[in-house]
Formats: structure tokens, sequence, C-alpha cells
């Protein structure tokens, strides 16, 4: 860049027309790169100074290196010493971002689940620069200390309400084949009656087993009690909770069971089924519940019989929401809280067919959520009579004045 050559016609026809100057075409793109090199010089000159040259420290070469900026892309001649010790701060080693207003339009646009090759083609149009997929990815990973500091941070000691579900995606394997990953999400409500996610764990599969792993983390990140926990009809996760939880009351998703019982209904019977299931769950108690499950059985049981069992089977914790007042009992007897962040989520994600990297996955998970949550600025509704009755049932457990 000893020659600066700048066509100045060409500057005065884009200024006139709107163009950019700088850029892959603008006139003066050579005077932004000679600007940056001559400072890397200018910094290369003070490290040298008489203390390193006595050591023996002298130039040796320059490492040449692309540079996007506001402006376009520039060619960058980073200079280099024997001993290794310079440390640059016009252009930091390692630095291909010279514009973090650039690198945070990148990050937003990937959480709102932009496609890279629609953020290459974004900045091209605009800033006359080409951002690779290798580029636009590390520049996401920013955020990656973040996460881990999200994941480690302590919690409250005391949660209301915690819905507790899993939601999948596909991802490459170390072999390259697609697999299925779990995505376990524990979204609570505080003492303030605002949402907030727990936690966010990327696991194989969802299972019991991994469950009491992550109860056992809430526990070690300050969490001593959860109220109530809805989950839905996943075997053995009951009993996770409650080793974890013991106090905490465990009530099964209604949803998810009628979902579950609906499959196994022949379709001509399935719309008068619902409607005398309603009848169950939709009773004003539990002893009027129990009573017209038997109607329901007398009337069904010999042709579905494995219907009827499974209600039984899991009625104690089917039923849990009956002892609180309709208010509660309308927040707990399903996991549609948890489902419907989940929908908000796929809404990003669904652009994503297989993600290559369990940590891609959970980099735009993470940063969906991160948008998500600025609209939970505000208690759920009706929390402050919800509060006093959770008070009143729970006692010390949840004291709130």
């Amino acid at each position: 860049m000893d020659n600066l050559e700048i066509d100045y016609k060409k500057a005065a026809q884009q200024l006139r027309s709107g163009e950019a100057l700088f850029g892959k075409d603008g006139a003066l793109a050579p005077l932004l790169e000679r600007i940056l090199n001559c400072a890397l010089e200018g910094e290369m000159d003070a490290h040298l100074n008489a203390e390193e040259r006595s050591s023996g420290n002298r130039r040796n070469g320059k490492m040449s290196k692309k540079v996007q900026t506001n402006y376009g892309e520039v060619t960058i001649e980073t200079p280099r010493d024997r001993d290794g010790t310079f440390q640059p701060e016009t252009v930091k080693k390692r630095e291909t971002i010279l514009a973090n207003g650039m690198a945070d339009r990148i990050i937003e646009m990937y959480a709102m689940g932009t496609s890279t090759r629609d953020i290459s083609g974004y900045f091209e149009r605009e800033f006359s620069t080409t951002m690779s997929a290798d580029t636009i990815s590390s520049i996401t990973d920013r955020v990656l200390p973040e996460i881990n500091a999200w994941k480690s941070r302590m919690l409250d000691p005391v949660y209301a309400i915690c819905w507790l579900d899993a939601i999948h995606y596909k991802v490459k394997d170390e072999n390259g084949r697609a697999v299925t990953r779990a995505i376990y999400n524990i979204l609570g409500i505080n003492k303030e009656g605002r949402k907030e996610l727990l936690g966010m764990y990327v696991s194989k599969s969802e299972g019991a087993n991994f469950w009491l792993e992550v109860l056992t983390d809430l526990q070690n990140r300050g969490v001593k009690d959860i109220l109530i926990c809805c989950i839905d009809g996943l075997k053995g996760f009951p009993d996770a909770i409650q080793s974890v939880f013991p106090e905490s009351s465990v009530q099964l998703c209604i949803v998810h069971q009628i979902r579950n019982s609906i499959k196994y209904v022949g379709s001509k019977h399935q719309k008068e089924f619902i409607k005398d299931l309603r009848t169950v769950y939709g009773a004003v108690s539990k002893d009027a519940a129990e009573t017209n499950l038997e109607v329901l059985a007398d009337k069904w049981e010999e042709m579905y019989p494995i219907v009827i069992k499974s209600w039984r089977d899991n009625w104690e914790r089917l039923t849990e929401y009956f002892q609180y007042t309709p208010v509660i009992r309308k927040l707990i007897y399903t996991t549609n809280t948890v489902e419907g962040y989940h929908r908000q989520v796929r809404k990003v994600t669904k652009t994503k067919g297989v993600f290559p990297t369990d940590t891609s996955l959970e980099k735009l998970v993470y940063l969906a959520y991160r948008n998500i949550r600025k609209k939970w600025t505000m208690p759920i509704s009706n929390w402050g009579q919800i509060s006093q009755q959770l008070a009143i049932k729970f006692g010390e457990r949840f004291k709130i004045m």
C-alpha cells in the first residue's frame, strides 16, 4: 500500500450518484486500507522500542488477512516481530470484524432464524462485503460465554410453579448422520409472578434419568423448593422430581393424557368419547370427577380397556389440580405454558432442517430465548390473587409478606 491510487473522477461520480465510496468498488477503498495499515505500522514502530531492539527483537514480515468493516472488505497487512510479542490494537489478532455494530447485526439476524446464506446476501448488498458461513459462525460464537454464564447462574430459592418439557431437533453426529437431540426446558414462575427459564439442557433423548440430573443441577444452583411441577406423562418423571424436591406437588398434563387416549379410540367414537371424558377432567371436584370416571368406564371400558386403565393408573397425578381454585387450575392442568414458549422458539428454528453441531443448536435456541424473554417483564395475569392463594395453601413454604 505504499502507492495510494485514488480515482478522484470516479469518487466524484459515486458521491454525486449516492454510491458507496468505500467497499469493493468504492473509489476511496484504497484510502481506508492505507489508513489501517499505516496505523498498524505505527504500532509496530512503537512496540520495537530501544529495550525491545536491545533484546534482539526485530520485524519478521507481515501477515495478510481480510477484514470486514461497515464500508466493505479491506485487506490488512499486519506486521510481525520475531519474539511474537506484538499485540496490535488497531486490528487485533484473529479479529475479522472491525465494527461492533456489524457483529451485533449478524447476531441479531441469526437470532431471528435468518439463514447464513441470507445474512451473507444482506451484507453483500448493504456493505459490499462477503460473509462466509464460517465467519458468521465465528461471530455468533461470541454469545457462548454468555450462555455458559447464564447456565451456571444462581437461582431463587423458591418457585411457585414450574413446567418441565422437552423440544426435539435433528443434529449431525460425529459421523455426519442426523440424530435426534432433546432440549430440556424448565420454565418457572418466580415469587414476583414473572416467567423465568431456569435452565436449558441438550441431551440425546428424553428420559427420567436425565431429568434427575437436570433437577439436581437446579438444586445445586440454589433452588430449595418448587411448589407445583407440571409435566407430561413420562414414566418415572414424578419420582425423579420428588427425589430432589420431595414436597413438590406433581401435576400430569391433562391435555397429553387426552391426546394419548384418543389415539386408541376408534375414529367413529372419538367425538362422543371426548364429550364424555370432558365430564371427568372438567368436574367441579375430585369426588365428582371420580364418579364421572366410573360412568365413563361403564360405557367405554369393555371397548377401550387400555384407555380407561391409563386414567385409573395415573389418577392421583392427573387430579392434583382439583385441590386448587379455578384460577390456579387453569395454569397447572396442562403444560401449555411451556409448549407456548416452544412454539415461539420453533418460529425461529423452523428454517433449520438439521443442525451441524449440538453447540449450533444450543446457540440458536438460546438467542431465540433471549429475544422472547424481553416480553417477560410483567407478572402473569391474576398474580396478586394467585400468590395470596398459594401463600395460604403452602404457608411457610411460600411467604409473600
